[in-house]
Order: C-alpha cells, then sequence, then structure tokens
C-alpha cells in the first residue's frame, strides 16, 4: 500500500472520529433519558404499590405535618404488640399500645404504654389525683375514639381526650403506633407525640 492509501486510510479514521464524537453525546443523552423514563414509572408503579389505609389518624398526622411511614401486617385477635412487633420485626418496647381508661367519674383518658410493659392503674390513680383507675367496655372504647379495640390510635379520636404517655417513651428516636384499623402501624418519631400535648407519667409495670 502506498503512501497516498494510507493517507486515504488515516483521513477516513479521523472523519469518523470526529463523526463519533459529535454523535456519542447525543446518544448518551437519548439513553438517559429512556432510563430515566424507565425508572419513572417504576417508581410510580411502586408508590401505587404501597397504597395503605386513610383513617382519621392518617389525615390527623397529614394535617398535622407529622412524617410517618406506614406498615400493614397479619392481625391475630388478642396477639397484642408481641405479635406485631414479631411480624413487623421490631422491638416490642418501641411498639406503643393505646390504652383507653377511665376514672370513679367515668372521665376517659389515653394511656400510651411500652408494648411490653403493663400500666399500674394504682400509680395512675394516684399520679393524676383520682381515687381508682379502671379499663373500658371494647364498645365505649369504640364510642369514644371512633376506632375498635385492637386498632385505636391515639391520632384523630372522635372525642378529644386527655393523653398521658409513659415518660421514657419520648426518649426514643422512633416509635410504631396504631394507625386506626386493626393491622396497620404507624412509624413515626417519638417527638411527634407533642401533638397530642400530651403529660408524661411513670406508671409503667
Amino acid at each position: 500500500m502506498g503512501f497516498a492509501g494510507l493517507s486515504n486510510i488515516v483521513s477516513v479514521v479521523r472523519h469518523e472520529q470526529i463523526r463519533l464524537l459529535k454523535i456519542e453525546p447525543i446518544f448518551i443523552f437519548y439513553q438517559f433519558l429512556i432510563i430515566y423514563n424507565l425508572l419513572s414509572g417504576s417508581l410510580k408503579a411502586l408508590n401505587m404499590s404501597k397504597k395503605h389505609p386513610t383513617t382519621p389518624a392518617i389525615r390527623f398526622l397529614r394535617q398535622n405535618g407529622v412524617a410517618f411511614l406506614p406498615f400493614e401486617y397479619d392481625y391475630v385477635e388478642h396477639g397484642g404488640t408481641s405479635h406485631s412487633a414479631q411480624e413487623l420485626g421490631v422491638d416490642e418496647h418501641c411498639v406503643i399500645k393505646t390504652i383507653v381508661l377511665q376514672d370513679e367519674n367515668k372521665q376517659a383518658m389515653i394511656v400510651l404504654m411500652h408494648g411490653d410493659c403493663e400500666i399500674s392503674t394504682r400509680n395512675m390513680a394516684r399520679t393524676i389525683g383520682v381515687k381508682h383507675i379502671e379499663t373500658v367496655k371494647p364498645e365505649t372504647v369504640t364510642k369514644l375514639t371512633g376506632y375498635m379495640v385492637g386498632g385505636c390510635s391515639p391520632f384523630g379520636t372522635k372525642q378529644a381526650l386527655p393523653v398521658y404517655v409513659e415518660k421514657t417513651i419520648l426518649d426514643l428516636p422512633e416509635i410504631y403506633i396504631n394507625g386506626g384499623k386493626r393491622g396497620f402501624l404507624v412509624k413515626i418519631k417519638a417527638e411527634d407525640l407533642h401533638i397530642l400535648k400530651p403529660i408524661a407519667v411513670e406508671v409503667a409495670v
């Protein structure tokens, strides 16, 4: 091959390199658009698949600007926080019970307690200055809160009730608490309980 032929080959190669340099950015840009659209579609589909119940509790959290993560699980009658903690794979101490109690004058209240603890009604009565405290019947819980036992949330209750919270709950970074339906918990920051204006107590046993 002569010098002229070699020069022609080099010229063609250089021309092809310049052409590719002009085309490649456009090619990469279109690839990016395709990937972006695919990912956007996947994310939308993922968000749609994460639909959760819209209960009064959820509406209350949204209205008050509280960030939450919803978790649904298979509800078991009388399974309590032990079952829900196991279903979610979390520490039962961080799963908070919403208990409706009343005093001797039938004045109702909500007490938030660690899942692995119980409420000393004697200490509770002494703390708030009443003669005695007792649990209320399931139908009364529904009448007062709008929720069923096992699906009772302190948020968005039918009637405004005073809320008491075990003091150590507020020391936790995050908690799991009922979202207003059986088999439905929401994860929130413990500090966000302030929207309930709760009174801290020490009545756990």
